[in-house]
């Protein structure tokens, strides 16, 4: 039998018609606050005044993206988008992010999205580039917490799944998280980036719950050592958050426009 290519067998659809949305931003207009167009209508808000949407043809939905300088970033705040606060054992969750990563002048961890406060031990899930807690440097960083502190005999918080690619500056990539409840992995362009023993990587038991006064959703930054810091920079094409862990398949079409 003959093997048809896997791009023939896709059809057109929307990140809505997979199931499980939270919220699908694509950023096409500069401003200071940017409304998730499918599912919840979460407002992400500027916290460094208004940004850029600039045309780029090879940016996903739609050749437009948002620009975010080092030192920028959004936010939700944590009482208005609920459905973002995903934690628990049945706290399963898929991160995916369109970027064209910049070059930072401070080479630290890079956030991109999430619920992530280290500075009040609010940890729960967060996509970041850069992480180097296992040696590694310029490749994306799955993010979970399950105690919300750092991991217990651990200076800093070690759990998450680790790629095996190095995210280059100034090329599109779909960078991506999930978790299933039993173990959390990181996804490149539509395809699992793994290494063994960290990506996929085992953590069971569910993700913190920060109650009242824990992590808003933020993007592009996040809460460390009492000050905002963990900046990403570059173009930002679109953002979406499901409340379950896609499929390969799922992953594949989603991630690949």
């Amino acid at each position: 039998m003959t093997e048809l290519p896997v791009q023939s067998m896709r059809i057109p659809f929307e990140p809505r018609d997979i199931p499980g949305l939270v919220s699908f931003w694509n950023f096409t207009s500069s401003g200071d606050s940017f409304c998730a167009e499918q599912g919840e209508r979460y407002i992400l808000k500027s916290q460094s005044g208004p940004l850029n949407v600039v045309e780029d043809p090879d940016a996903a939905f739609g050749g437009k993206a948002l620009v975010i300088e080092e030192g920028q970033w959004l936010s939700v705040d944590r009482k208005e988008c609920p459905k973002l606060d995903i934690h628990g054992k049945e706290g399963h969750l898929t991160v995916v992010a369109w970027i064209k990563r910049g070059k930072t002048k401070v080479d630290q961890c890079e956030f991109v999205a999430g619920m992530w406060n280290e500075s009040q031990l609010g940890r729960q899930y967060g996509l970041f580039l850069n992480i180097r807690v296992w040696g590694y440097g310029h490749r994306i960083f799955g993010h979970l917490s399950h105690v919300g502190g750092p991991t217990p005999g651990y200076k800093y918080c070690m759990d998450g799944s680790m790629g095996a690619t190095d995210i280059a500056v100034d090329e599109w990539a779909a960078v991506a998280m999930s978790y299933d409840g039993q173990s959390g992995s990181s996804w490149l362009n539509g395809h699992l980036d793994a290494v063994p023993g960290l990506n996929p990587y085992s953590i069971a038991g569910g993700l913190h719950d920060g109650g009242p006064e824990g992590s808003d959703f933020t993007v592009g930054a996040v809460d460390r050592s009492g000050e905002i810091g963990n900046f990403f920079c570059g173009r930002l094409a679109a953002l979406a958050v499901y409340d379950r862990a896609l499929t390969p398949a799922e992953m594949h079409v989603l991630c690949n426009r």
